[in-house]
C-alpha cells in the first residue's frame, strides 16, 4: 500500500490514542496531523507502519501534555476532557477496555499519571502493544516501562469505583433521567441520584458555570428540576447521546446550536456525578456553538418577566 493508505488505514488508532492522552479532541487531531507530516517526511517506508505511526503520534501527544498541563494548572475552574461522541477505533477484543478508558472518570484519573505513565499504561492496557513497542514508543527501556505501569495501575485502581453499572444499567437509568428532567419531576430526579450525587460544570471562565460542585440528591434534583424548565421555556433542546463512552446529552439552542454537553456517572444503580461542558472551545467540534451568556441572560429576562 502506499503511505497515504498506510496512514488512512491506521487513522482511527493514531486518534485513539492521542486523544486518550491528552484529553483533547483538537489537540489529538493536530497530533495525528503532524504524525503524517513526519511519516510522510521520511525517506523511507518504515518496515511496521504500525509501529512508526504509534510511536509518533505517542511521542507527539507526550509533548503536547508535557505544556498542556502547564496550562490546565491555571484553567478556570474544574477542568474536564472535551465530548467525544464517536471513538473511531474499535476493536472486538478490546471492546470493554477501549469503552471504559474513553470514559470522562477514566480520563480524570488519568490525570493523575506522569505523561509517561499515562502514555504506558494505555498501550498496554488498553491497546495491548507488547513491551518491546510500548518501550520504544515511549523511548524508555522494557524494564523502566514495566516499572511505570506497576505505577500507573496502582493510581487507577487506588481511584476506581468498585462497584460500576454495566451498560444497559446504566443506560435504563438515563432514560428514566432524562425523562424526569424533561417533565421537570424533582422527586423523581431525587430518586434516581445516590445520596452523596454531585453535579459539576467546566466553563473554563468563558460560558456559565457553577460557581461550585452541587452536592447532595435533594440539592441536585432541585437544581435541575428548577433551572432546565427555564432553558426550556427559551426553547433549548436536549438530545440524549453516548458522550466518552457513558450516557449523557447535548443541550442545543434555538437555533440548534451547541450549548453544552452533559455527561452521567452511574455507580450502584444511581447517579454519582453528573458534568457538564460548557466552555465553547470544547464544544466547537460538536457544531456550531452558542453563546452561552446570552442563553444565560435570557432565561434571566425571562424569569423577571413570568416572575417580578
Amino acid at each position: 500500500m502506499s503511505k497515504v493508505e498506510d496512514f488512512e488505514e491506521l487513522r482511527p488508532l493514531l486518534f485513539s490514542i492521542a486523544y486518550r492522552i491528552l484529553g483533547s479532541v483538537s489537540e489529538a487531531e493536530d497530533a495525528v496531523q503532524e504524525t503524517w507530516l513526519r511519516f510522510d517526511g521520511s525517506a523511507t517506508v518504515p518496515a511496521s507502519p504500525k509501529a512508526f505511526l504509534s510511536t509518533a503520534v505517542t511521542r507527539v501527544s507526550i509533548d503536547v501534555l508535557r505544556s498542556a498541563r502547564v496550562r490546565r494548572e491555571k484553567y478556570v475552574g474544574p477542568w474536564f476532557p472535551e465530548p467525544l461522541l464517536n471513538d473511531p477505533y474499535e476493536d472486538p477484543a478490546r471492546s470493554v477496555e477501549l469503552a471504559d478508558s474513553v470514559s470522562m472518570a477514566a480520563l480524570l484519573l488519568l490525570e493523575r499519571l506522569s505523561p509517561l505513565e499515562r502514555a504506558v499504561f494505555l498501550l498496554r492496557e488498553v491497546f495491548a502493544f507488547g513491551f518491546d513497542d510500548v518501550a520504544v514508543a515511549v523511548g524508555r527501556s522494557e524494564a523502566a516501562c514495566r516499572q511505570l505501569l506497576v505505577r500507573a495501575r496502582r493510581h487507577m485502581e487506588a481511584g476506581r469505583p468498585r462497584f460500576e453499572a454495566d451498560r444497559q444499567e446504566r443506560q435504563e437509568l438515563a432514560e428514566r433521567f432524562f425523562e424526569a428532567l424533561k417533565d421537570g419531576e424533582v422527586g423523581e430526579l431525587r430518586s434516581l441520584l445516590a445520596a452523596d450525587a454531585q453535579m459539576v460544570g467546566d466553563g473554563g471562565g468563558k460560558a456559565p458555570q457553577l460557581a461550585k460542585p452541587v452536592v447532595g440528591a435533594e440539592r441536585v434534583a432541585r437544581m435541575l428540576g428548577t433551572f432546565i424548565p427555564w432553558l426550556f421555556e427559551i426553547d433549548v433542546t436536549f438530545e440524549p447521546r453516548e458522550v466518552n463512552s457513558r450516557p449523557g446529552a447535548i443541550f442545543r439552542d434555538r437555533d440548534g446550536r451547541v450549548l453544552y454537553a452533559m455527561v452521567l456517572e452511574v455507580l450502584d444503580g444511581r447517579i454519582r456525578t453528573i458534568r457538564t461542558v460548557t466552555n465553547p472551545d470544547k464544544l466547537g467540534h460538536l457544531g456550531p456553538v452558542a453563546d452561552a451568556w446570552a442563553v444565560d441572560r435570557e432565561v434571566k429576562r425571562t424569569r423577571r418577566r413570568t416572575h417580578p
